[in-house]
């Protein structure tokens, strides 16, 4: 651990009441950025998108149910993998206890992956999730909303990502968010998606670590998340607290 000043506890509180006034500053700065991201202008959904899902086949409106408003994680699952990835897995770890409360704000929450149905029911069961998950196997849906990559790009070592053109990247596939509107009428539009570290702000765990006096640990790594594994693959290596197993 890092050695800090040790201080009396005036000097303490002092120095946190600084911190606080910084924290609330980007609350402010945080609440102003929500309320421009609900100004973006929409794009409409002008291609027909059908799904392998648990209920069958299934459209793009089909995953709205009885709501207007509909959030999909676009989780990294390549066609060729027998599991998904190792960090959309612990970012999925978190949608199963927000999924309900998702529902009661008029939205809707699924999961789509490249892969077929068959491989994401079973590492879902494996997982032990149940939020709606679906393939898009059949359709253009990843590529479309800037997710998975055509083998020319992958081949020539780049890709459109993040609303960059990224040059330094392995995979075909990439994770993200979208979500999706519809109108009375029906129609379905876009309003936004978020890639790369925009996707940690629906890390709870990160938030916990953040406050930690080591934060996140992460940088003699060789990647931030290299210390990352499935919920079902950490060892007795894990820290112990006394008496529970």
């Amino acid at each position: 651990m890092t050695n800090r000043e040790i201080v009396s506890h005036e000097e303490w509180v002092a120095a946190r009441r600084d911190l606080l006034q910084r924290e609330k500053e980007f609350t402010r700065l945080r609440d102003e950025l929500a309320a421009a991201r609900r100004q973006l202008p929409w794009e409409p959904v002008e291609r027909e998108y059908v799904f392998d899902g648990p209920n069958g086949r299934e459209s793009l409106a089909d995953l709205f149910g009885a709501a207007d408003q509909l959030i999909v994680y676009h989780f990294m699952f390549d066609p060729d993998w027998d599991e998904g990835c190792v960090a959309c897995s612990f970012m999925a770890d978190h949608f199963n206890p927000a999924t309900i409360h998702i529902q009661q704000r008029n939205a809707a929450f699924v999961a789509i992956s490249r892969a077929t149905l068959d491989k994401l029911q079973a590492y879902r069961e494996r997982m032990g999730w149940d939020f709606k998950w679906l393939s898009s196997s059949g359709n253009t849906f990843n590529f479309d909303y800037g997710v998975s990559f055509p083998l020319e790009d992958v081949e020539a070592g780049r890709r459109e990502y993040n609303y960059t053109l990224q040059e330094q990247f392995d995979g075909a596939e990439a994770p993200g968010l979208s979500v999706f509107t519809s109108s009375e009428s029906g129609d379905i539009f876009h309003t936004y998606s978020t890639y790369a570290r925009g996707l940690e702000d629906f890390l709870g765990t990160y938030r916990f670590l953040d406050v930690l006096p080591n934060g996140r640990d992460e940088g003699g790594l060789p990647w931030s998340m290299a210390w990352l594994q499935r919920h079902d693959q950490y060892d007795a290596g894990l820290v112990q607290i006394e008496g529970i197993e």
